[in-house]
C-alpha cells in the first residue's frame, strides 16, 4: 500500500494531501473546480521577542539552589534558580501563501472523483471525469535540479481549461500586522507570473517572505487582471513555484529568474525527481498479509474502521509507509517540526516548533531503522547550528564547560530562554544527551566512523565535560547528586514544586554520556586522560530507584515519589532508546514494567502512546505495544491525510505519523512471538538495518526502596 486515496476533495486543511522535499511542502485540497493549494516553507516562522533573549545568567546561585533542593524547599529553589522572567516562546511556524485554481466556464459535472497520493514517488493526484471529458490535475515538491532550488510544480490538463489562477495569504488566523501584496503580470514569451510578499512587522529577525508562480500555458489565450492570471481554452497549464524568506525581503526578479532556468515540462521534472526520492523510500517494506480488497479502501473507508480493540492490517499498513513518506518529505533543511511541514493557518499550537524533550527524538526514530539513514542529516544539521549555543546555556546557567540543550526550539537558535519559576527548563540536565542518541543509533548502524570522528566524538566529549563539571555534591553513601534536576514535564507527587532531585532521566543521561563518550574516545584513540576519569564518575552515579509498589521511580531520591498521572514517561529513557534494561536484569525490567503499566495517559496525546508503545516493545511486551498503537488509531486521530492529532478526536494537529510506524522495531528488538498482535498478521519489515541489534552499554543497577 505505497498510495493513499480518497473520493471526496478535503473540507478542511488537515485533510489535505501533501508533498514536501524537506523545504518545500504542499497541501492539495483537490476541489475540481476551486482547487486549494497551500505552500509552506520549513524556515517560514513569526519573529517575536525571543530572538533577543538570552539564557539566565544564574551560576552564582548555583549552590544556593541545590542547597534548598536537598532540604526540600524545591520550589524556592526554582525561583532561586531563575531570574523572575515571564514565559517566551519560540517564534511560531506559519504556512506561506494560497495558490487558488479556479474554474471560470461554470461548475460541470464530477464523476469517478479521485486523489491520491503516490509516496513512491511523492506525487498528488486529483483526477475526475464531466461527462466523457478527463480532468487531471498532478503535483509534487522537487529539489533534484540543483541543491538550492526546491520547486513545487502544478499541472492541470484537460480538452479546455479556462482558470482564474492567483495567489494570496488569505490564511485563517493570519496576525492583522503582517501584511500581504500580490501581484500578475504576463511576459513577453507569453508566460504568467504570479507573485505574494508577506512583510512582518518591523523588527529584528527576517523581514519577510516571498513567493513567485510562473505559469506556462498550452494553447488557449492567458492574460492578466489586477493579482489574477485569467486563462482561456488551453489544454494544459504548468505552474512552478520558488519561495524565500529573509531580511531584507526576497526579491521577486531574484525568485522569477531561478523559476526560467527550469524546463517547463512535469514529465521531465517528475522523472530526474521520482528516482531520487523513490530510492530512499523504496528500502523497506512492511506485509501484515492485507487482503487485497482490504487494501484497496479509500482512506475515508480506512480510518472508520478503526477499532479500540483490534489492530486493523489495512490501517497498519497505512501508516507505517505514511509515516516513512511523511517523515521522508519533510527532512531536508530541518527535520520534521510538531507539525511536520505542513501548516494552513497561523498561531500553530506549541509555535509548530521543535519539542526536544520527546517529541523530535520520537518523530525521526524511524529514519535509520527503515532505511533512511540520510534523513539523520537535517536532525545533526539543527544540533550543529546551535551547538555553540548549548556551551553557552552551560556556561552561562551553570558555570560549567560542555553544553546543556534546550526544551523547544523554533530552528533559528538553541538559547535556552522559555522558563518560568513554575517551569524549569534550566534544570533539565538530560537534553543533550537525549538528542544526541540519535546520532549515536545512527553511528552503531551505519559504521560511519567519519561522522563519528568529526562530527558526533566532540559532542558526546562535551556532554560528558558537562556533568564531570557539574557532579561536585555527595550523598551519605558517597554517590554523587544530581542537583537541581527535572523530569519533562511534571514534577513530584507532593506537587511542592516540579523539580527535584536525581531525576531518573538525569541520572541515565549522566551514566551514558560519561560511559559513551568513553567507549567512544577509547575506539578514536582521543581524550586518553578523561577516558579514565568518566568512567569513574559513571559508577559514583547512584543506582535506579525501585519504589515500595515495584515500579521504577521517577526519582532516585528518598521522599520524591511517582505522579504517576502524565502523559511523558520520561523515567523510561533507561528502557528507550536507552538499552538499560536488558535481558540479564529482569528485576530492573520488572520494575520499568510496572512503571509503565502505572503511568496514566492523562490526555491521550500522540506523542505520549508512541512513546509507552516503544519503551513495551522494548521490554517485549506486545500487549501494551498494541494497547497504546490502539489508542491512536482507535481513539478517532488520524485524518484523511494520514498526519494524526495530538489529542482525540481530531483536536490540535501537531505531528506526523513516523512516530506510529516506529513500533513495528519490536520486530527486531523483542521478538514477542505469538499473541495479541496476532489481530494484525506479522507480515515481514524488511529493509532498514536492524539498529537495535547493537551492543548496548552495561545497564545501571537497581535499589529498592
Amino acid at each position: 500500500m505505497h498510495s493513499v486515496y480518497d473520493t471526496q476533495p478535503a473540507d478542511r486543511w488537515e485533510d489535505a494531501f501533501l508533498s514536501g522535499d524537506g523545504e518545500y511542502g504542499i497541501m492539495v485540497f483537490g476541489h475540481p473546480h476551486r482547487e486549494r493549494i497551500v505552500h509552506n516553507h520549513h524556515r517560514y516562522v513569526l519573529p517575536n521577542e525571543s530572538l533577543g533573549m538570552r539564557p539566565p545568567t544564574v551560576a552564582d546561585r548555583l549552590e544556593q539552589a541545590r542547597d534548598l533542593a536537598l532540604a526540600g524547599e524545591r520550589e524556592r529553589a526554582q525561583r532561586e534558580f531563575s531570574d523572575g522572567r515571564e514565559m517566551a516562546w519560540t517564534e511560531a511556524f506559519h504556512p506561506g501563501h494560497m495558490l487558488h485554481v479556479d474554474t471560470t466556464a461554470g461548475d460541470g459535472p464530477v464523476e469517478h472523483y479521485r486523489r491520491v497520493t503516490d509516496f513512491a514517488t511523492r506525487e498528488v493526484r486529483v483526477t475526475w471525469s464531466d461527462e466523457e471529458r478527463e480532468w487531471v490535475r498532478r503535483a509534487f515538491v522537487s529539489r533534484t535540479d540543483a541543491v538550492a532550488v526546491a520547486v513545487a510544480v502544478v499541472e492541470i490538463t484537460g480538452p479546455r481549461l479556462d482558470l482564474a489562477l492567483r495567489l494570496s495569504g488569505e490564511l485563517s488566523g493570519r496576525p492583522a500586522e503582517v501584511t500581504f501584496t500580490t501581484s500578475a503580470e504576463v511576459t513577453e514569451d507569453g508566460e504568467a507570473s504570479l507573485a505574494v510578499v508577506g512583510e512582518y512587522p518591523p523588527g529584528p529577525g527576517a523581514a519577510g517572505f516571498t513567493g513567485v508562480t510562473r505559469a506556462v500555458v498550452t494553447g488557449g489565450r492567458v492574460a492578466a487582471e489586477g493579482d489574477t492570471v485569467r486563462v482561456e481554452g488551453a489544454t494544459r497549464v504548468v505552474l512552478l513555484t520558488r519561495m524565500d524568506r529573509s531580511a531584507p525581503l526576497p526579491r521577486i526578479d531574484a525568485l522569477r529568474a531561478a523559476l526560467a532556468e527550469l524546463p517547463a515540462e512535469y514529465d521531465e521534472l517528475l522523472s530526474r525527481h521520482a528516482p531520487v526520492h523513490g530510492k530512499l523510500y523504496g528500502r523497506a517494506e512492511l506485509d501484515p498479509g492485507v487482503p487485497d480488497g482490504d487494501r484497496g479502501l479509500p482512506v475515508g473507508e480506512l480510518i472508520a474502521r478503526a477499532e479500540t480493540k483490534t489492530l486493523d492490517g489495512a490501517l497498519i499498513e497505512a501508516l507505517f509507509h505514511s509515516g516513512r513518506y511523511l517523515l521522508l518529505s519533510s527532512s531536508g533543511v530541518l527535520p520534521p517540526r510538531l507539525t511536520g511541514l505542513w501548516l494552513s493557518e497561523w498561531g500553530a499550537a506549541w509555535s509548530g516548533d521543535y519539542t526536544t524533550d520527546a517529541n523530535i527524538n520520537l518523530q525521526t526514530a524511524g529514519a535509520v531503522l527503515t532505511g533512511m539513514p540520510e534523513l539523520i542529516a537535517p536532525y545533526a544539521d539543527l544540533i550543529d547550528g546551535q551547538i555553540d549555543d548549548w556551551r553557552t546555556n552551560a556556561r552561562t546557567i551553570y558555570g560549567t564547560r560542555g553544553i546543556l540543550a534546550l526544551s523547544r526550539t523554533d530552528g533559528e537558535h538553541g538559547l535556552l530562554f522559555h522558563l518560568n519559576d513554575d517551569w524549569p527548563w534550566t534544570m533539565w540536565l538530560a537534553g543533550a544527551d537525549w538528542l544526541l542518541v540519535r546520532l549515536y543509533e545512527y553511528w552503531q548502524a551505519t559504521g560511519d566512523d567519519d561522522f563519528l570522528a568529526r562530527t558526533l566524538a566532540p559532542w558526546l566529549v562535551e556532554a560528558a565535560v558537562f556533568f564531570e563539571d557539574f557532579l561536585t555534591r555527595e550523598d551519605d553513601d558517597g554517590h554523587v547528586v544530581l542537583v537541581p534536576s527535572y523530569s519533562p514535564e511534571v514534577g513530584p507527587r507532593d506537587g511542592r514544586g516540579t523539580s527535584g532531585v536525581n531525576a531518573t532521566m538525569d541520572l541515565a543521561a549522566a551514566r551514558h554520556a560519561l560511559t559513551t563518550a568513553a567507549d567512544v574516545c577509547t575506539r578514536l584513540g582521543i581524550e586518553q586522560t578523561a577516558v579514565g576519569r568518566w568512567r569513574a564518575l559513571a559508577e559514583r552515579l547512584p543506582p535506579y530507584r525501585v519504589d515500595g509498589q515495584g515500579a521504577f521511580a521517577e526519582w532516585a531520591w528518598p521522599g520524591l515519589e511517582t505522579a504517576d498521572a502524565h502523559r511523558h514517561i520520561s523515567h523510561l529513557y533507561p528502557v528507550w532508546p536507552l538499552h538499560d534494561t536488558p535481558d540479564d536484569t529482569p528485576d530492573l525490567a520488572a520494575a520499568a514494567r510496572e512503571a509503565l503499566l502505572r503511568r496514566g495517559d492523562e490526555n491521550l496525546s500522540a506523542h505520549g502512546s508512541p512513546h509507552r508503545a516503544l519503551s513495551a516493545a522494548r521490554l517485549k511486551d506486545s500487549e501494551t505495544a498494541k494497547e497504546n498503537v490502539l489508542k491512536i488509531v482507535g481513539h478517532n486521530m488520524v485524518f484523511r491525510s494520514l498526519m494524526t492529532s495530538h489529542n482525540p478526536d481530531l483536536e490540535i494537529t501537531t505531528r506526523t505519523p513516523p512516530t506510529v510506524c516506529r513500533p513495528w522495531s519490536w520486530r527486531c528488538c523483542s521478538a514477542p512471538g505469538p499473541g495479541p498482535w496476532n489481530s494484525c498478521p506479522p507480515g515481514p519489515l524488511s529493509g532498514g538495518p536492524a539498529a537495535c541489534a547493537a551492543s548496548p552499554h552495561a545497564p545501571g543497577s537497581a535499589s529498592t526502596s
